[in-house]
């Protein structure tokens, strides 16, 4: 049996408008086992970026338990969760956030400044995470002279460059061109067949969806 990588138990959320609790999550439970592809679809507002907020521990929730890695992300502080992120969390996310005056390694190795490896060895890292999305040649190249399409490549390549526990997308296909859409897919399914790497995707495309093993559906904080 896989070992069960994300954990969400009764988990509840709110946010505040003028003192008055706004429900975001309403006692979500979820699990993913270690190598699953799961999309989280909804509508806006529904709460998917929120959970996928709170399983890479950007943000906490008010009640219940988030254990990703075998870690209750509630016990940690606020330097602790950012070490724990770092070792165990891959970002992608819809606009790329990747720094302009970076080339793409330079993008790609910033996870890894948070390590004890060497330069060398960072250096190494980088060169593998390149080649693995198919841009071992524009190393360095700078953001504004890729294409989206390749700027979200290098956004998969500093999200894997650390060989996170698990990846999480958010709308990763969201400012992309159809062809553009359907490689980065491609390169997601390949890193969770492949490398086996367990992905949590939230997405409005039904085509992104089709991709993964499973899909849930958020809808006014409930998880269907």
């Amino acid at each position: 049996m896989p070992q069960t990588v994300v954990e969400i138990k009764n988990v509840e959320k709110a946010y505040y408008r003028d003192r008055m609790p706004i429900p975001v999550l309403k006692n979500i439970s979820l699990t993913v086992p270690e190598g699953e592809y799961i999309a989280l679809m909804g509508p806006s507002g529904s709460g998917k970026t929120t959970l996928l907020n709170l399983i890479a521990g950007i943000d906490r929730p008010d009640r219940g338990q988030v254990l990703v890695a075998g870690t209750d992300l509630g016990t940690l502080g606020e330097s602790q969760l950012s070490k724990w992120r770092a070792r165990h969390v891959g970002f992608v996310f819809q606009f790329y956030n990747l720094l302009p005056v970076l080339s793409a390694a330079g993008n790609v190795e910033l996870p890894l400044l948070l390590t004890k490896l060497s330069p060398r060895e960072r250096k190494e890292h980088v060169h593998a995470a390149l080649s693995l999305v198919g841009l071992e040649d524009r190393m360095d190249h700078s953001p504004r002279q890729l294409s989206g399409g390749q700027e979200q490549r290098v956004a998969i390549a500093r999200a894997i460059v650390t060989d996170p526990t698990v990846i999480v997308a958010d709308e990763p296909t969201g400012d992309l061109d159809k062809q553009s859409a359907s490689e980065i897919l491609d390169l997601l399914s390949r890193l969770n067949a492949e490398h086996k790497k367990t992905i949590v995707m939230v997405t409005h495309d039904p085509r992104a969806a089709e991709r993964a093993h499973v899909v849930r559906h958020l809808d006014k904080g409930e998880l269907e």
